[in-house]
């Protein structure tokens, strides 16, 4: 599952591959996804992905998601609404946690439900550390009509201006992603015992990324927020201490 998404990231992401270059090969990642699922695999990541599918139900579907996200990012730089920011994450990041539940045989519309919430709230919180690095990739994940509220513009952005108004909108996305996180936190003490440890590690490292644009006065144009080597051991024990039930106690 690894490779496979890793491999068609890389298609969409790295290199100095031209766009329609870029489709071709996630054109064909999905040809080849599409002979797997038809029991005629017969690339090394493929064959691998056919028989974790056929252990563990994991429908094509999502994997075909996840390359709709990859071809997004080809071709789409900017999110006119939160709407429509949302509607890539159900691409991008919800088919991730889905697959998951579905390997650990967790999965059910319950948990799938809180699933997308804890994705979601991760992608926004991952779209808010990096400004400035999406930014310099020619991508721009702040919904614009939320820049137009403000009345901030993409040349604000390549001035590099920190202000009140900038404030402002970075906190708009901080608190949308701490509420879809925090909504579908209760996974955390419901989910499969195999995987609750990690999720809580999850959940709360995405907290901390929020916490972490909210301690540098939203100024993530200057400098990527991250998370201290002892922050991270704080959330590791906390963790592990709370893995079989969920607390949204602050990591203070």
């Amino acid at each position: 599952m690894y490779a496979f998404a890793r491999t068609a990231d890389d298609f969409s992401d790295e290199g100095n591959d031209p766009p329609e270059e870029r489709l071709r090969k996630l054109d064909d990642w999905q040809t080849q996804l599409d002979a797997s699922y038809d029991g005629r695999a017969d690339h090394p990541v493929f064959v691998a992905l056919a028989e974790t599918a056929s252990r563990t139900g994991i429908p094509k579907s999502l994997f075909s998601d996840l390359l709709a996200a990859f071809r997004l990012d080809v071709t789409k730089g900017r999110y006119s609404s939160s709407s429509e920011l949302l509607q890539y994450c159900t691409f991008s990041a919800n088919p991730v946690g889905r697959i998951i539940l579905q390997i650990f045989n967790g999965a059910n519309s319950h948990s799938c439900a809180l699933s997308d919430s804890i994705c979601t709230g991760l992608q926004l919180a991952n779209f808010a550390q990096d400004v400035s690095v999406d930014w310099r990739k020619g991508r721009l994940y702040l919904p614009l009509d939320d820049l137009g509220r403000f009345g901030y513009t993409e040349e604000d952005i390549e001035r590099g201006t920190v202000d009140r108004r900038f404030r402002e909108i970075m906190k708009l996305q901080v608190d949308r992603a701490r509420g879809f996180i925090l909504s579908g936190s209760p996974l955390v003490g419901e989910a499969p015992r195999a995987i609750r440890f990690e999720l809580a590690l999850t959940v709360r490292g995405g907290l901390a990324i929020l916490k972490s644009v909210e301690r540098t006065g939203f100024d993530v144009l200057r400098r990527r927020p991250v998370i201290s080597v002892l922050e991270k051991g704080r959330i590791a024990l906390m963790a592990i201490a709370r893995r079989n039930t969920w607390t949204s106690q602050p990591l203070q």
